[in-house]
């Protein structure tokens, strides 16, 4: 595989993993990066030593020897910096959630038909080595059918109003941010739900601060999922099918043991990996590219739609469901006007 030169807009964590990432990702050369601040574009050009910082996203995509752009902003941003390169004729890798929104994401999808370039997701979940042996044992069989999962993603946030957790303009709220790993597992293996039920506690910035998904298939398949920026959970995926269960084991997003457990006992299985994990999503891009692909068979674009879909649906459902805490307001509000 040919050399592929990669830009990067955005210096914040994910935007420093991602470049770290990189340099285990064959084919891939780290070209240039771009923030609106020229200084921290140059700070983070000289720890990762690329040749070339932008002071504005413009500039990166404007630049002739830039192929392919990771975006690394926050989730508010993430549909306009796509387009801007898309526009210009850049393959795009846009940070999870793809977008705010299903609107955002057929902007995006028509964006990239329209200029004939690759975009995709980065779901990095959903390339790694968990992921692929998870399918397998699903496919063969190995512990029977699927029938539940039970997942969650959750951790205990320093709560700042400011914070991208929590500013709404800035995409903020546990499901988008963290929820969607187990929303994703669930997706994957058992396609599009039937029916959604979900209640979520309100920050006081309007965003969710914790939500509780139930999803459910006609075909007797169900998924209890949890996401939480208030409180430390499991954040592991439990599968349970006919003849056992298998477990992802903490942070199951990124897992590097699972297990199997049938009557016959439990069995552990390691999971080998190359660099930080973030190295394969972005080999599944070149890989894509050097076969002349504009999308991904592994995460197509179609599917990215749909999960948003699924996000979006869960959001307005939760919201129309007062909280724990605003129904104790409403209490007490009562209480005095009575």
């Amino acid at each position: 595989m040919r050399q592929y030169k990669w830009g990067i807009i955005g210096t914040g964590s994910i935007s420093h993993l991602f470049a770290q990432g990189l340099k285990d990702a064959s084919g891939a050369n780290l070209y240039c990066i771009a923030s609106r601040s020229k200084q921290k574009a140059d700070a983070f050009a000289r720890n990762y030593n690329i040749p070339v910082a932008y002071g504005s996203y413009e500039e990166l995509a404007d630049d002739p020897h830039v192929e392919i752009v990771y975006i690394g902003t926050p989730n508010s941003l993430h549909c306009d910096n796509s387009l801007l390169c898309l526009q210009k004729k850049k393959a795009v890798l846009c940070e999870k959630p793809f977008a705010m929104n299903t609107d955002q994401v057929e902007k995006m999808i028509h964006y990239a038909q329209k200029n004939n370039c690759f975009l995709m997701e980065a779901l990095w979940s959903r390339f790694l080595p968990s992921i692929q042996k998870v399918q397998w044992l699903i496919d063969n069989k190995v512990v029977g059918d699927p029938i539940c999962i039970k997942a969650d993603f959750g951790f205990l946030a320093d709560y700042k109003e400011e914070s991208r957790l929590f500013n709404p303009l800035l995409g903020g709220g546990s499901l988008l941010d963290i929820g969607i790993y187990p929303v994703f597992l669930s997706f994957l293996l058992f396609g599009y739900p039937d029916e959604i039920s979900s209640h979520a506690v309100m920050a006081p910035t309007g965003v969710d601060l914790s939500t509780g998904v139930f999803l459910s298939w006609k075909s007797g398949q169900f998924a209890q999922l949890a996401s939480s920026f208030d409180v430390d959970l499991d954040t592991e995926a439990v599968i349970y099918c006919t003849k056992g269960k298998i477990t992802l084991h903490r942070r199951f997003h990124m897992p590097t043991r699972l297990s199997i457990s049938t009557a016959d006992g439990c069995k552990e299985i390691p999971l080998d990996w190359k660099g930080n994990g973030y190295n394969y999503e972005a080999e599944e891009v070149m890989r894509c590219i050097s076969e002349g692909r504009l999308e991904s068979q592994l995460l197509p674009l179609s599917f990215s739609l749909q999960l948003m879909k699924l996000l979006q649906t869960i959001l307005e459902l939760a919201k129309k469901v007062p909280s724990a805490k605003e129904k104790s307001l409403s209490s007490e509000h009562i209480h005095q006007t009575v």
